[in-house]
């Protein structure tokens, strides 16, 4: 009994599994939750977006919709914070669409005049922001701030709407990839070239500690509902999970390639990850997963 509380002690999840979702052609590069976690989508390099209703419990076939009409890879796509049926997907073929889940029909299309490789909503779901030579955008939960990766190291902070600069914080030694911002609007994240995680404290802007597991570039990273965990994955054969509290490293969920997209569901502990996957033949595999546990 007292060995199985020391294991539970150092081992914080319970009722582990893992689930996978086969449908893309190539590889997938993005995965997102809607708001009320009941729908994950995913875009992928066969210029398609998919649409999967997730049920955290059901074992059964997945219903899954898909989204065609781009002429590129979709690198990324985001859900309507205040709708739980709409989507917007940003492709290389230099336009953003606006899709309705619930039809899987584009309602709208813009053109742009760069390859669009990040795309996010407000926190109000009144704007959308789309990056091409950025490497990752968010706003604050207030909309207020609106952050700004670069590959210099650092976050430019800039108000919003005025976009007059705040603040440029040093943030790491190599390019910054990707941010996520707490969703209890206390830290946000930021993961960089040189294999690091930093947390930041969204108020006084300060770097609270750091997450050392990883050893190549971060490419993605995200926070989960209670803002307990943060997990974030990069060409290492693992996706980290650690704990904002203390900094360690307590899961880590084996990969069989490098992961482009990680994601946790608004309202529980599934994670959602994608990546480079390959089968047998050395061809594109074209899946997602979600891995779910409790926690202890």
């Amino acid at each position: 009994m007292a060995q199985q509380k020391a294991e539970d002690a150092t081992h914080p999840f319970k009722n582990l599994y893992s689930r996978e979702y086969q449908g893309h052609k190539k590889k997938v590069h993005s995965v997102a939750w809607n708001c009320i976690g009941t729908k994950l989508a995913s875009g992928s390099v066969d210029q398609t977006a998919r649409v999967w209703h997730i049920e955290p419990n059901s074992h059964g076939k997945v219903k899954d919709i898909e989204f065609k009409g781009h002429t590129d890879s979709v690198d990324q796509l985001c859900w309507d914070p205040k709708h739980a049926d709409l989507l917007a997907t940003a492709s290389g073929d230099k336009t953003v669409r606006l899709w309705d889940a619930r039809s899987g029909k584009c309602s709208q299309q813009a053109e742009l005049s760069g390859e669009n490789i990040n795309i996010t909503y407000k926190p109000d779901g009144a704007h959308i922001a789309v990056g091409n030579r950025v490497n990752e955008i968010a706003w604050d939960m207030t909309g207020e701030k609106f952050f700004l990766t670069t590959g210099n190291g650092t976050v430019e902070v800039l108000a919003y709407p005025s976009l007059k600069a705040l603040d440029t914080l040093t943030a790491h030694t190599a390019g910054c990839y990707c941010i996520a911002i707490d969703p209890l609007g206390r830290y946000f994240a930021v993961g960089s070239a040189d294999s690091l995680v930093s947390l930041w404290d969204i108020k006084e802007m300060l770097c609270v500690r750091t997450f050392v597991k990883l050893e190549w570039p971060v490419r993605t990273i995200s926070f989960n509902h209670t803002g307990e965990y943060i997990a974030s994955a990069s060409e290492d054969l693992f996706i980290d999970i650690a704990s904002i509290e203390t900094g360690r490293s307590i899961h880590q969920i084996p990969c069989r390639a490098a992961m482009n997209s990680v994601e946790w569901n608004p309202k529980s502990n599934l994670l959602a990850y994608a990546g480079d996957d390959k089968n047998k033949y050395q061809a594109d595999e074209g899946v997602f997963r979600i891995f779910g546990f409790q926690s202890a």
